[in-house]
């Protein structure tokens, strides 16, 4: 479970990222601020859409890894 853990706060953490940037970009220029936050909605989402295919790999490995029985190195 700690990979996927670590896929999902990657994600959160993009996205939060992204979103601070965004402010300071609409304190910096107000007049473009509608068009900058939805260039931020656009890469929130790519961010997201990005994080799938790791998320996904994070958590067949979580599975297989809490299926097998452990061994006596363990």
């Amino acid at each position: 479970m700690t990979r996927t853990l670590v896929e999902l706060l990657h994600i959160v953490a993009g996205v939060v990222a992204t979103a601070f940037i965004a402010s300071l970009a609409v304190w910096a220029v107000p007049v473009a601020g509608r068009t900058i936050w939805w260039v931020a909605y656009f890469s929130m989402l790519a961010v997201v859409f990005m994080g799938i295919r790791p998320l996904r790999m994070a958590w067949k490995t979580d599975r297989a890894r809490r299926n097998t029985p452990p061994t006596a190195d363990e």
